[in-house]
């Protein structure tokens, strides 16, 4: 049976903790606690980033979060962390956590609004760099 995406969001919140923007907010910066921002390198630029938040951007999750990919990182690999995921508004990083469930991360959860509701709130938001535009070789000097 197909599933639209907006039948896999909700399903994922019936099993995943959201929290509130201010819940989220009390938080931040206490040890034990790491924030996973999944959005794009391009949403990062554009909008800024919350401090502290680990960039995995959401193609690359299920790889860095099982140990046994050659693309592990070791930040999904600390006992006892409490993961709080966040897109820009909440459906991406409502997916993410429950795949995360599902790889046996238990202590996982998401910011309900995502980025765009911790920004609207005023809470702290610092701006990335953009990157450096790739130059495409001009041709060989003869």
């Amino acid at each position: 049976m197909k599933k639209s995406v907006t039948t896999m969001v909700n399903e994922a919140l019936a099993l995943i903790t959201t929290h509130s923007v201010e819940t989220a907010r009390a938080l931040h910066g206490l040890p034990g606690v790491q924030f996973v921002d999944l959005r794009d390198p391009r949403e990062l630029e554009r909008e800024g980033a919350i401090p502290g938040a680990f960039h995995a951007p959401r193609g690359m999750l299920e790889f860095w979060v099982d140990t046994e990919s050659p693309y592990h990182k070791p930040v999904f690999n600390q006992p006892g962390t409490q993961y709080v995921l966040f897109c820009a508004g909440g459906w991406r990083s409502a997916l993410a956590a429950r795949t995360m469930l599902e790889m046996g991360i238990e202590n996982v959860a998401h910011i309900h609004g995502g980025f765009g509701a911790w920004k609207a709130a005023g809470h702290p938001v610092e701006q990335k760099a953009e990157r450096p535009a790739r130059v495409a070789p001009g041709p060989a000097a003869s």
